[in-house]
C-alpha cells in the first residue's frame, strides 16, 4: 500500500533492520531503519486500533477513496480486480515543490489463514502495467501488513514498507518526513475504521 512517497523510502527487499522510534502517539508507533545500499529509510508501523478484518479490507480495496485518508494521495484508480482480495491500482502522490509528483502501479493481495486468525496483505509495484504519463514512475516498492484481532473489536497491525521514490529526490529530504506521513495515514485509517 502506498502511504507517502516523500516519507517512506528505501530499497526493494526486506532485510535486517535496526528500528528507531520516530513517533509514538495515540497508540500508533512509527519506526524507521537504515537500509544497506540505500539512501532511503524503511518504515514500520505498529498499532492496535478499533476495527475488524472486513472493515479494514473494505477500506484498503476502496481505491477511489484513498485520497480521503492516505497522506498526500492525489488520485487513485482501480486497474484490475482479480477478486475482492486481489487488485491492481494506479496512484499519484503529491510531492512538495520543487519535486515532481510520483505515480505507482500496485498489486495488492489479501490473504487469510483458514480460521481466520490473521490477515496478511502484500503490495508490490507493477510499473509496466500502465503507460507513463510524464510523472516520475516509482518502480521499486514493497509493503506488507500482518493483522491480528486481539479482541472482537480491535485489530493489531504490523506494517513494513520499503520504496525507492525514483527521480532526483535526495534521501535526506525524504527521511525528514519518515515519521509524519505514516502517522497521519494510520491515524486517518483509525478514524475511517470507526465511521
Amino acid at each position: 500500500m502506498l502511504i507517502l512517497l516523500v516519507s517512506l523510502f528505501a530499497g526493494t527487499a526486506f532485510g535486517q533492520y535496526n528500528w528507531k522510534l520516530e513517533k509514538d502517539k495515540d497508540g500508533i508507533k512509527v519506526y524507521s531503519s537504515d537500509v544497506p545500499k540505500s539512501d532511503f529509510k524503511a518504515t514500520k508501523v505498529d498499532c492496535t486500533i478499533t476495527g475488524n478484518y472486513s472493515k479494514l479490507v473494505s477500506i484498503l480495496t476502496n481505491v477511489s477513496q484513498f485520497d480521503s485518508w492516505i497522506y498526500h494521495s492525489k488520485t487513485s484508480r482501480l486497474i484490475k480486480k482479480y477478486s475482492p482480495y486481489d487488485i491492481i491500482y494506479h496512484s499519484e502522490t503529491e510531492m512538495p515543490w520543487p519535486f515532481s509528483n510520483r505515480d505507482i502501479v500496485i498489486h495488492l493481495r489479501v490473504n487469510t489463514d483458514s480460521l481466520p486468525k490473521f490477515l496478511t496483505i502484500n503490495s508490490t509495484s507493477e510499473p509496466d502495467l500502465v503507460p507513463r504519463s510524464g510523472k516520475v514512475r516509482v518502480v521499486d516498492y514493497s509493503a506488507s501488513w500482518k493483522v491480528t484481532m486481539p479482541t472482537a473489536k480491535s485489530i493489531h497491525i504490523d506494517y513494513l514498507m520499503q520504496v525507492d521514490p525514483a527521480g532526483s529526490l535526495p534521501g535526506w529530504v525524504a527521511n525528514i518526513f519518515v515519521g509524519k506521513g505514516p502517522f497521519e495515514t494510520f491515524n486517518n485509517l483509525a478514524k475511517k475504521l470507526i465511521e
